[in-house]
């Protein structure tokens, strides 16, 4: 699904919480760093510029084909490897720091990922995450896509829990200094027409969603979607700004 859309304008919405992230872990150089579904590579690229030694890993193999080509021109030295968030392939204790923007919280078993992010960190290292939460425009799209979006057969844990602070206590119990810290994320379009067109030529989720249900019901997903950016538009200009809530994690091996 998410080889779907432009990934990369999505990105950069997100890079400054990436950045933001690899400030707020004080990365020193020489020190080894593995970005867990690393997508196309925002936060391995902002760990490698301050002196990382970066391993970055991801599931989808078009997100490490993007990831590589910025990371020619960033003139940095990461290895990109196609890698699980449930199943890494690492040895225990591996890394100093082990990171994942807005990756790892995608994938469907939350328990399996807690456990790994933990154990190829070596003790006393670092874990640190950037996690969508539900308060603004991306945690309303995520209940409209449940509301719609044809149900599986077993029920699996939103990603958007990873932004709930209990629960990500109760996920890195065995981490300790745990701190979650809230941010926010901000795009502004000229108009909502715009805001739209390019929701659905980047979303993934959206693009995944239109090609599998009838397209009455994505009409009405569609309606719906609309409302939410007008109730949401935090601008007075005639513009639409939509924000959404996010949290950084920062918690010790």
């Amino acid at each position: 699904m998410w080889a779907q859309g432009d990934y990369t304008a999505v990105a950069r919405l997100l890079e400054p919480a990436a950045i933001a992230l690899a400030d707020a872990c004080e990365i020193r150089p020489g020190v080894k760093v593995l970005d867990v579904a690393t997508g196309n590579g925002n936060f391995a690229i902002a760990a490698a510029t301050r002196g990382g030694v970066v391993t970055a890993c991801d599931l989808t193999p078009h997100m490490l084909e993007l990831a590589r080509a910025r990371g020619v021109p960033a003139r940095v030295q990461i290895e990109w490897l196609i890698d699980d968030a449930e199943h890494l392939s690492f040895a225990d204790g591996s890394y100093d720091l082990v990171a994942s923007t807005f990756g790892a919280m995608f994938a469907p078993r939350p328990e399996l990922v807690a456990g790994e992010l933990l154990r190829v960190c070596r003790e006393g290292g670092l874990i640190a995450m950037a996690n969508y939460s539900w308060e603004g425009f991306l945690g309303g799209m995520a209940k409209l896509f449940a509301l719609y979006s044809t149900r599986l057969p077993i029920d699996l844990p939103s990603p958007f829990e990873w932004g709930d602070p209990d629960m990500v206590a109760r996920r890195l119990a065995r981490a300790h200094d745990l701190e979650v810290r809230p941010g926010r994320l901000t795009r502004t379009f000229p108009s909502l027409d715009e805001a739209l067109a390019f929701w659905e030529a980047t979303n993934a989720p959206t693009i995944a969603l239109k090609a599998t249900v009838p397209p009455e019901r994505y009409a009405d997903f569609r309606q719906e979607a609309r409302r939410l950016m007008e109730e949401l538009n935090e601008s007075r200009n005639g513009r639409v700004e939509l924000s959404s809530s996010y949290v950084s994690v920062l918690a010790r091996r």
